[in-house]
């Protein structure tokens, strides 16, 4: 009896380690992510993948561009989360491991075109804050300095973009919640029966169907990654072995994995042919590359049959001849060419160009007060070009070109500082136009704009001088990341609006023609020595005599600070920059952006106007102010946050405005209802 009742112990207590072990290799099983594309079909976008932006399902494949979309992107994410880090907030969290293999083509519109490529990507969002198209890659924002995040990608770079030290056009690249790499290579691989210690050359942009192959080891912090045409197999080492622990700051517990693709003007298809992944420990599952379409161009068609030797020679001999001819006048029109551009670059200023500019700067000036536009200089970019700081010789910043001078008598070594904003366009007529719709603004003269100093034009270049900011833009100081000390106080904040208001009125009603700024938001209002606020960034402004309606244009501005009127009506209104005005107001009183993204796709993003409107209709209103500052008058922060709602109304007919907003902010001491 006692040993049946051991052995009946014994088998009891099995049981329940045999249920334990089972339980959690079902929980294991449950939480584990393995599946395989060999192509793709409709019904996927459904069941399998989140398809965002301008993303499709063409065929079999995936696209992720619209050639008719000038800032096209889309992005394909697997619907399932990936859990890629332990939970607990620990300083060096345990990462996780997975293997991915995939199969790609990008074909450019126009092969001299600029290129963009693609991104595998990894986000704790389907939609990263602040995300543009082009060279981001539709994930990346144009920040100048890396914070860590939850965002990690490998991209697939088809572009040169020195800005980015980028090493060529054509490179693969792992990078940390960054535009910028942390590690890039020259696209290649190694032949599987190759002696060479250098990788062979891989043209990512022939149209060529290229498989990937990323392991990501979590316990070692390491990045591999492999490439090669999609008919090799696979390389033997990778070409990217990434490994430094700071990766655990730019992963969360659970993320989204997928792909991210992007253009401008130029057209480029980038397409995903298959995807094999899987988290389970081993290694993707194979893709079957054999079926997959070929979107390579068609070869240049080649004659059949031998030509004789005498044909050869006299062909050879009648190339050389022509050559020769070809040769000389291709270098005399070059020299005439040059002549005709160094005439237009020491010629003053041609007379459309006059008719407009206040003062012209030279190329060579600006060239060296920026270093050459060295990315040292870079003080930022975005859809419009990049801002570089200069530092020109005072007498330069005096005269310009065209020797005109204030009078005053500038000292030997003296120095003044610039903003130098650079703007490409694609013809001599885009920047004629450019210039006739800017240009007003080099007239524009209020304390609370920016002051445009001048410009400079070489070839389709615009080069657009301003006056330099030392304290940064509003955005920077409401929310610091870091870079600088605390928020700021109240009465700095409410005397930035009280100037910003003052730059629209004399935007609005100030000036001879109506000005409309069409995108004010906190990184266009820059602050000087002074702490004092400019409006600046006048890109998308258009200016309308008074008393004519303004022609209907496509929608700009930027989410969160667009009124909800431009979603049906392009045509720029003053009260649609009324309504931008209070999305600031309201994001300078409470301390937080006008949209926070949401981290699950099931969910709604955060939208502050909304938020203060909810706090007010519960009578919480001052709950809705930035716990940051330490103190603030209570009826002074009411009536500011009740001002922000009254410029975001969702009828433009009700809002107030500029005038009316300006009188309320400068009598705010005695407060009124409002």
């Amino acid at each position: 009896m006692a040993a049946a009742a051991a052995a009946f112990a014994f088998t009891h207590h099995q049981r329940y380690l045999l249920l334990f072990f089972f339980l959690y290799g079902l929980s294991s099983a449950a939480a584990a992510i393995d599946f395989l594309f060999d192509s793709f079909a409709p019904a996927d976008a459904s069941s399998n993948l989140t398809l965002i932006g301008d993303a499709r399902i063409d065929g079999s494949v995936l696209c992720f561009t619209n050639d008719s979309n000038y800032y096209s992107l889309g992005r394909v994410f697997y619907r399932t989360r990936l859990r890629t880090a332990a939970s607990g907030g620990s300083p060096n969290p345990s990462l996780f491991s997975f293997s991915t293999s995939f199969v790609f083509s990008i074909v450019p519109g126009i092969e001299t075109s600029p290129g963009f490529g693609l991104a595998f990507v990894l986000s704790n969002s389907t939609s990263p804050p602040g995300a543009l198209a082009g060279q981001y890659f539709g994930v990346f924002s144009n920040a100048t300095h890396q914070t860590p995040a939850p965002l990690l990608v490998v991209e697939f770079d088809t572009g040169h973009n020195p800005e980015f030290d980028d090493p060529i056009d054509n490179h693969v690249g792992v990078d940390l919640n960054f535009v910028v790499s942390s590690r890039t290579e020259r696209a290649g691989f190694y032949r599987a029966n190759g002696s060479s210690t250098a990788p062979e050359f891989l043209n990512m942009r022939s149209g060529r169907n290229i498989r990937a192959w990323i392991e990501f080891n979590g316990p070692r912090y390491q990045i591999n990654v492999t490439i090669a045409p999609a008919e090799d197999p696979r390389p033997p080492r990778p070409l990217i072995s990434y490994t430094d622990p700071v990766i655990a700051n730019y992963v969360s517990p659970e993320m989204f994995v997928g792909f991210s693709a992007s253009k401008v003007q130029w057209v480029e298809e980038q397409r995903v042919l298959a995807w094999s992944f899987s988290d389970t420990g081993s290694m993707s599952r194979e893709i079957n590359v054999s079926n997959l379409p070929n979107f390579s161009p068609p070869p240049p068609p080649v004659s059949s049959g031998s030509p004789s030797a005498g044909l050869i020679v006299g062909i050879s001999v009648a190339c050389i001849a022509v050559s020769v001819c070809f040769a000389g006048i291709y270098w005399y029109c070059r020299w005439r060419r040059r002549v005709k551009i160094r005439k237009e670059e020491d010629e003053d200023e041609e007379e459309w160009e006059s008719k407009y500019w206040p003062r012209r700067f030279k190329y060579d000036d600006l060239w060296s007060a920026t270093d050459g536009f060295s990315r040292e200089r870079l003080l930022g970019f975005g859809g419009f070009g990049k801002v570089y700081r200069g530092v020109l010789p005072a007498s330069v910043g005096e005269e310009g070109v065209n020797g005109g001078s204030s009078g005053r008598r500038v000292r030997e070594h003296e120095t003044e500082e610039v903003a130098v904003k650079c703007v490409s366009h694609d013809s001599k007529q885009g920047v004629r136009e450019f210039m006739a719709e800017i240009s007003s603004m080099g007239r524009l003269q209020h304390r609370s704009l920016v002051d445009m100093k001048g410009w400079c034009r070489k070839g389709n270049e615009l080069m657009l001088v301003y006056q330099y900011m030392p304290n940064g833009n509003l955005s920077q100081w409401l929310f610091p990341e870091g870079q600088r000390g605390a928020p700021l106080g109240w009465e700095s904040r409410r005397q930035v609006l009280v100037d910003v208001a003052e730059a629209l009125l004399y935007l609005h009603q100030g000036w001879e023609q109506v000005v409309l700024h069409r995108d004010v938001k906190c990184s266009n209002i820059l602050l000087d020595a002074g702490m004092r606020a400019r409006l600046g960034d006048f890109g998308l402004a258009k200016l309308y005599e008074r008393g004519v309606a303004p022609c209907s244009t496509r929608v700009v501005g930027t989410l969160g600070y667009l009124a909800p009127e431009m979603a049906m009506a392009s045509a720029p209104t003053a009260a649609a920059d009324v309504y931008s005005f209070g999305v600031v107001v309201l994001e300078v009183a409470c301390g937080r952006r006008p949209i926070e993204r949401a981290e699950r796709v099931e969910d709604d993003d955060w939208v502050l106007v909304d938020w203060v409107r909810d706090m007010y209709a519960e009578k919480k209103l001052l709950e809705a102010a930035d716990r940051r500052m330490q103190q603030f008058p209570r009826a002074e922060m009411e009536l500011v946050l009740k001002l922000g709602l009254a410029c975001c109304h969702p009828d433009p007919e009700q809002r107030p405005t500029m005038k009316e907003v300006v009188e309320l902010l400068l009598n705010a001491d005695n407060v009124t209802a409002l």
